[in-house]
């Protein structure tokens, strides 16, 4: 596959401790501003944590960037963001998270690579990508 300008990429993103919307506007800033052009983005959801306790709620969402990065430089984009907003992975597990982005879709590539699945492998199972997700009304859908 030749990866151009327009490369659409579904994002999904979610904060659940600090400022969650203004972490989430900055991110959605940076995005635009390094890897490319939002193109879309869903309206917000409330959801629970999945996997671990928290009293706090999570922030969810999803959105359209169309990019020229290739999906390895993009997860590298994405993690850096992650970081400078204050995201810090000191648990492998899941844990409360000012700001959280992962690649759910890149076009209609397949990737299985130990840090890097495309699309996200459980993507499917989770009511606050797919609330967010079918929002963004997409006129692709890779699978």
């Amino acid at each position: 596959m030749e990866l151009t300008g327009n490369n659409r990429v579904v994002i999904a993103f979610g904060a659940n401790i600090g400022p969650r919307e203004a972490n989430i506007a900055s991110a959605i800033q940076l995005l635009n501003e390094r890897c490319g052009k939002v193109a879309k983005v869903s309206p917000f959801f409330e959801s629970k944590p999945l996997g671990f306790s928290s009293s706090h709620t999570f922030l969810n969402g999803c959105l359209l960037l169309l990019t020229d990065l290739t999906p390895n430089d993009l997860l590298e984009a994405l993690q850096i963001i992650e970081t400078e907003l204050g995201r810090t992975k000191s648990n492998p597990v899941y844990q409360d998270r000012c700001i959280d982005l992962d690649i759910i879709f890149y076009e209609n590539l397949f990737i299985n690579r130990p840090h890097l699945q495309i699309p996200h492998p459980r993507y499917h199972e989770r009511q606050f990508v797919l609330e967010p997700l079918k929002a963004l009304e997409l006129d692709f859908y890779p699978l």
